[in-house]
């Protein structure tokens, strides 16, 4: 089966693929060759692929994917291949973004924090696990 990953700056991944893996907003789920067809919102998270029995993973931020003839596309507004994410650069953002939390200013803004929080586990759990 074959998998794009796009953001609106670029096209990240476009190849064939055995399975991929995902997390929606619904929760984690799995594809395979000759899937029926699918379409779900994502959640913030890593998306594991599989390519000749070898995994990779990219964080994706949202977005949407859908799956059709096994032909699957994933349009999010940030996708990135865990080889080329700056662990340190992430670690930083998640300090600063726990740290915001930990303050709970009456003018923080909660949810975005929390979001920055989930970008910069999703980059983490995308470096460690390649």
């Amino acid at each position: 089966m074959h998998l794009k990953i796009i953001t609106h700056q670029k096209l990240v991944f476009d190849e064939d693929v055995d399975e991929i893996y995902t997390k929606g907003t619904a929760g984690e789920f799995g594809i395979l060759p000759n899937h029926i067809p699918i379409m779900s919102a994502l959640d913030i998270g890593v998306t594991k692929i599989i390519q000749d029995g070898k995994a990779r993973y990219f964080t994706t931020m949202g977005g949407v994917l859908q799956f059709k003839d096994n032909e699957a596309i994933i349009l999010t507004p940030t996708a990135e291949d865990g080889n080329d994410i700056d662990v340190a650069r992430a670690k930083e953002a998640l300090a600063r973004a726990r740290a915001k939390l930990a303050e709970r200013d009456a003018e923080l803004d909660v949810k975005r924090t929390e979001a920055a929080v989930a970008r910069a586990l999703a980059r983490l759990k995308a470096t460690m696990t390649n």
